[in-house]
């Protein structure tokens, strides 16, 4: 069964580039279009990994990234930030509420389905399976 990553971001465009180089590559990706609809979405199906805006209606990236590392259930899910602010600041805030990574906009998708890959790699328990993904 493929890994699942969640992408979160209001602009559609971003979201289909994503899936589609995501899925190319081997993932199941679920997409979500607001802050609330991404925490939604993770309590139905946890993701092996979520790639998260930071500039989203109703509850933006940085309080989506803090709810889900204070819930025992999602604290230790991988998030890759991906976001048009590209302030030191923001990079600083991201990485201290539990992001892995942060990348911004415009991106390289190729660079994305690296750090994703690389990001799945290191959880013990799905590194087999991102293998597999790689692999194939």
């Amino acid at each position: 069964m493929p890994l699942t990553i969640l992408c979160v971001d209001d602009e559609r465009d971003v979201t289909e580039l994503v899936a589609f180089h995501l899925t190319k590559s081997g993932y199941e990706v679920n997409t979500a279009a607001s802050g609330r609809e991404a925490l939604d979405s993770v309590q139905h199906r946890k993701p092996d990994l979520i790639v998260l805006d930071l500039m989203l209606p109703d509850i933006d990236g940085f309080g989506v990234c803090e709810i889900l590392r204070r819930q025992p259930a999602t604290a230790t899910i991988p998030i890759v930030i991906l976001t048009a602010w590209a302030t030191h600041d923001a990079r600083h805030l991201g990485l201290e509420l539990g992001a892995l990574d942060y990348l911004t906009k415009p991106f390289s998708p190729k660079e994305l389905v690296q750090r994703v890959a690389r990001l799945l790699n290191l959880r013990p328990d799905a590194a087999m399976d991102a293998g597999k993904v790689q692999n194939a």
